[in-house]
């Protein structure tokens, strides 16, 4: 059983809003956090059902102690006493004897058979086993208690009948149609409802004939207990005559013979009266299934394992039974051809999957045995209305699975585990938009397609989980029709970003679809790069974020995953073209990065359109004519005294002065506004920020002549020598390449020459400085990390034009140069 309404508690994932910046090379941890916090914090009670196989047990030794007196009894009765005494038995030990061993023979009948009964009654647990449980329980008579609870232990080992089901089955269904299939004609007999008889059909339903059975049991026992008492007590078995030696062991055999019958019997009846102790006085079924937490409908459950445990305890050897348990009952349950069974299957491993006290145990049987890994992914495919509840529970229990990444492997490692996953997604949006209607206050949604949107959330968090895997997300991507539909997901209009009453449940699909294709277009190597493609080639990709961008600003989660998503994909040329070339993304970026309503902490969402930006200006001309047409330059200058905006700010700045090309020259002397801000950035900031602008200076200061140069000095308050001084210390902090600040040391280069090219001044400040010696440095410990501008995990992308030993050797020619010209004088 599923609740609909309980959806938007279990997507709620803790997880980062941003993901980790794109110009630096990314290195990967193992998180043992949580396993260690597991370990700690385990119960004390891993197993509830251990107490139902230990009651199991126990009641089997009384079966079997009683059953092996009796035996011996009716041994004794037959050779000893009728075989030996017959003759000269009294006429009413005779009867006595006869009827006590018919009866003991009826009940051992009736007891071998009540089980195969009651095995059979256990294709459906009958309503009225429900009922009078309940009826025992209102009851305020004990008498009548004991009367009425002793049908019970028949109605245990029975399990849910299709009505009981029912009743538990699929919440998004209205309860008229249900009860409109219930009533529909099957082709088989249910077992429990076969007419044994043509008449007397009420008594001799197969569901009725334990029950008979059972009394009989009772009946027999209380019988032999007053027949054995009765001789027992009297003890009148006739006169020994003297010399006769035929009679002479008579009474001494007798009271053995009655003995053992009284014995067995009472036997029998402890055993009944214990089983009806711990099930209907200590509520034992009760007890485990609120430990276990299965819920009100578990107790079907938890009966049917009972018996079962039981049945193995009595049929075979007493401690058959302690060797079950309740995951390992349910995943055998789920093999079953019997729609009644695999939906006890399916709900017990949900329930023990999304459980915090089990779910650690659950996970690991299920995920050694990929037969049943496999039986899961086959009810995926499983689209009859009946069998709902079972696929929903197999998708619930696959995306726990998928949170393993050694399941998550195995998972994806079975043939056509992908189109089954894909099945789960069911696009029910029409054209009109008839699903996503929203009247003057609420949106509308179909009760008739409610369903779907369930196996729409498990389906993506499925693959969101899969997805952290690389090798997996190529899988995702050749798996045919499976990247549209996500995509088709994403699509969300502005009714429904922007009213207040908007469906969670739409949101959250929306959510998880952008979470999905966030990590598809961040996969690194071919794989990435084959997906970034495939993505940005559906012609909904980008008008679908781009609506989010326009309309979103009261989903800023979404806002941020369609950003992050723009940013990975910009990694691909195509992908930057296809992006810069549909209107309205550029300039909503730039409306989110510069939208000062924006609470601060709420600021994330501006550096991230910032970096998308400066990824969509990294090296492409046509994007940096076309920001350069909206007309920012002002803003863009201004960013750069706003903490979060600035480090993005300088990255655009840097990138539309190296890639507008040389017709938007008049255009770019206007950011060299930024001058001075930049300066006083490398004077005082360190780490990314200092970073950032010495980038940006290398490139903005090309656009300016010695003349101006000098004024920009002095409106900063900064002398040359101390900018010549900051870079040289850079240098020398840095001897070795940083992950951090990968590119610090070549920016750092390439203002250094900007300066000595500038001023010939600068190059004797260098030389005093010592800069010789820190390029030998610098070209000794120079490494492949410095070669790239941005990165995808550990590899490197857009390799820069100039090498970093070519600005080093370009660096000591300036100075060879200043040197030499010096020595000629």
């Amino acid at each position: 059983m599923y609740d609909h309404n309980s959806i938007h508690l279990q997507i709620s994932d803790a997880e980062s809003i941003t993901s980790p910046t794109i110009f630096e090379p990314q290195t990967y941890t193992v998180d043992t956090k949580t396993s260690s916090t597991a370990s700690i914090n385990k119960p004390s009670i891993r197993a509830p059902e251990k107490k139902l196989t230990l009651f199991a047990l126990r009641l089997a030794v009384l079966e079997k102690t009683a059953s092996g007196i009796g035996t011996l009894g009716f041994i004794w009765a037959t050779v000893v006493l009728l075989g030996g005494f017959a003759i000269t038995l009294e006429k009413t030990d005779f009867w006595f004897i006869t009827v006590i061993l018919l009866i003991e023979g009826t009940r051992i009948f009736s007891r071998s058979h009540e089980l195969e009964w009651q095995h059979q009654a256990t294709w459906s647990i009958a309503d009225v086993g429900i009922n009078s449980f309940r009826a025992i329980k209102s009851s305020s008579n004990f008498i009548i208690k004991t009367v009425k609870s002793v049908c019970r232990p028949v109605e245990i080992g029975s399990r849910n009948n299709s009505r009981e089901i029912s009743r538990t089955r699929n919440h998004h269904v209205s309860r008229k149609n249900w009860d409109k299939q219930k009533k529909m004609p099957t082709r088989m007999w249910t077992s429990t409802e076969v007419p044994l008889l043509p008449y007397a059909k009420w008594v001799f339903i197969s569901r009725n004939v334990s029950k008979l059975l059972y009394w009989l049991q009772l009946a027999s026992a209380t019988a032999c207990v007053v027949l054995s008492m009765i001789k027992l007590v009297k003890r009148d078995y006739g006169d020994v005559e003297k010399g006769d030696s035929d009679k002479r062991n008579r009474k001494s055999a007798l009271i053995i013979f009655y003995s053992l019958a009284l014995a067995e019997a009472l036997l029998f009846l402890l055993e009944k009266a214990y089983w009806e102790w711990k099930v209907s006085v200590k509520k034992l079924l009760e007890s485990v299934n609120d430990e276990c937490e299965l819920g009100e409908s578990g107790l079907i459950s938890i009966k049917r394992f009972f018996y079962d445990a039981y049945s193995k305890c009595v049929n075979g050897s007493i401690f058959d039974g302690l060797r079950m348990d309740m995951v390992t009952f349910a995943m055998e349950l789920l093999d079953s051809n019997s729609p009644d069974e695999q939906l006890i299957g399916a709900r017990i491993l949900r329930k023990f999957s999304i459980s915090p006290r089990f779910s650690e145990d659950t996970l690991q049987k299920i995920g050694i045995s990929l037969s049943v890994i496999e039986r899961l992914v086959e009810m995926l495919n499983w689209k009859d209305h009946e069998e709902e509840e079972i696929r929903y529970s197999s998708a619930e229990i696959l995306s726990k699975l998928a949170g393993i990444k050694q399941n998550s492997l195995r998972i994806a490692g079975i043939p056509g585990a992908m189109e089954s996953i894909s099945s789960l997604l069911h696009v029910s949006r029409s054209h009109n938009g008839a699903c996503d209607e929203i009247s003057e206050k609420k949106i509308i949604l179909d009760n008739e397609n409610y369903g779907s949107w369930s196996f729409n959330h498990m389906g993506l968090q499925i693959l969101k989980k899969l997805a952290r895997d690389h090798d997996i997300c190529g899988k995702i991507g050749n798996t045919r029709g499976l990247l549209p539909k996500i995509i088709d997901f994403t699509n969300a209009e502005e009714r429904l970003l922007k009213h207040p009453t908007a469906t969670p449940s739409q949101i959250v699909t929306v959510k998880r679809s952008l979470q999905v294709l966030k990590m598809l277009a961040s996969t690194s190597g071919s794989a990435g790069k084959q997906l970034r493609k495939e993505i940005s080639e559906i012609v909904f990709t980008i008008s679908n974020i781009r609506d989010i961008l326009k309309h979103g600003e009261n989903q800023q989660e979404l806002q941020i995953l369609g950003i992050e998503i723009l940013t990975s994909l910009a990694i691909e040329e195509d992908a930057t073209e296809r992006i810069g070339g549909t209107g309205g993304v550029l300039k909503a970026l730039f409306g989110i990065f510069f939208n000062d309503e924006i609470p601060e902490n709420q600021n994330h969402v501006r550096a991230a359109a910032g970096e998308a930006l400066a990824m969509l200006a990294l090296e492409s001309k046509s994007s940096c004519q076309r920001i350069h047409k909206l007309k920012i330059n002002e803003k863009l200058i201004k960013a750069l005294e706003v903490p979060l905006l600035n480090i993005n700010a300088a990255r655009i700045l840097r990138n539309l002065c190296a890639y507008s090309g040389d017709d938007c020259f008049e255009r770019l002397k206007g950011l060299t506004a930024a001058a001075p801000t930049i300066l006083e950035a490398i004077m005082k900031e360190e780490n990314k920020l200092q970073e950032v602008m010495i980038g940006a200076a290398s490139c903005i200061f090309k656009f300016i002549n010695s003349q101006d140069s000098k004024i920009m000095f002095q409106k900063a308050g900064i002398r040359e020598f101390d900018l010549a001084h900051r870079l040289f210390l850079i240098l020398k902090k840095y001897q070795y390449p940083s992950i951090k600040v990968p590119s610090i040391r070549r920016y750092a280069l390439e203002l250094a020459i900007w300066m000595m090219r500038d001023d010939k001044a600068n190059i004797r400040t260098f030389e005093s400085l010592g800069l010789e010696k820190e390029l030998e440095s610098v070209m000794e410990t120079t490494t492949e990390l410095e070669s790239f501008n941005i990165f995808s995990g550990t590899v490197g992308l857009y390799r820069h034009k100039i090498a970093m030993h070519s600005l080093v050797e370009t660096a000591m020619e300036l100075l060879e140069e200043a040197k030499s010209y010096r020595e000629s004088r």
